[in-house]
């Protein structure tokens, strides 16, 4: 059976689960593109910062300006550009900066779900819109003709709905895991490398914060001699 017979036995239902099938595939390959590119170049620019960042901390946020398009670029940078915060300061703004880039993550996530919930249920009406088409075909006592090909004909759209409703849920459910697999483990990422920015950051302040006493130390060591 060619894809056109195909599709033309599914009767009806058949498009809304093409509509269905087009908008999955097409979320589908954006979720793929998102998150190859994060994958690919994510972890290697943030050891690099995190690397960079004690010595020479512009250096670091420079490069977190070339790659905004990736989160934990842009969870760094709305840390980083605050003005002389404290610590307590610093890991709000990590949090808050952390809380917003979920929603980006976890896109389109609610119309999988809806197209994982819906396809199954539009095949099994199709199925009962085949039947029901089947069986007012049919009456006793007739065999042969016109009647058994409408019987035949509502048999067909019964089962080439179920299956199409199937196949939608199905591919679209095994993607949807897959993102929820990479949202797991990005969210485990932004929690162990802002960890580290943040002790990175206490360091340094707990370090300025006792040159000075010592620089004041030794002032007033030399104006009292």
């Amino acid at each position: 059976m060619s894809f056109s017979n195909f599709f033309t036995s599914g009767g009806i239902i058949a498009w809304p689960l093409l509509g269905f099938s087009i908008v999955s595939v097409t979320l589908i390959i954006e979720r793929l593109i998102f998150w190859s590119r994060i994958q690919r170049r994510q972890k290697r620019l943030i050891r690099d910062v995190l690397r960079v960042y004690p010595e020479e901390p512009h250096l670091a946020i420079q490069r977190l300006k070339q790659n905004l398009n990736l989160p934990l670029a842009r969870i760094f940078l709305e840390a980083l550009e605050l003005d002389h915060p404290n610590p307590e300061e610093f890991r709000l703004a990590l949090e808050s900066a952390s809380q917003a880039e979920i929603p980006l993550l976890k896109r389109f996530n609610t119309v999988f779900d809806t197209i994982i919930s819906v396809s199954p249920l539009l095949g099994l009406l199709g199925t009962i819109l085949g039947l029901i088409q089947a069986f007012s075909s049919l009456q006793i006592g007739e065999v042969g003709g016109e009647n058994t090909t409408a019987v035949t004909g509502g048999i067909s759209e019964a089962l080439v709905s179920t299956v199409m409703g199937l196949v939608v849920a199905i591919v679209t459910l095994l993607f949807a895991n897959l993102f929820r697999g990479f949202y797991t483990r990005q969210l485990a990422m932004i929690q162990e490398y802002g960890g580290q920015l943040e002790l990175l950051y206490r360091r340094q302040s707990n370090q300025n914060g006792h040159s000075e006493p010592n620089y004041q130390k030794e002032n007033t060591e030399y104006a009292s001699q």
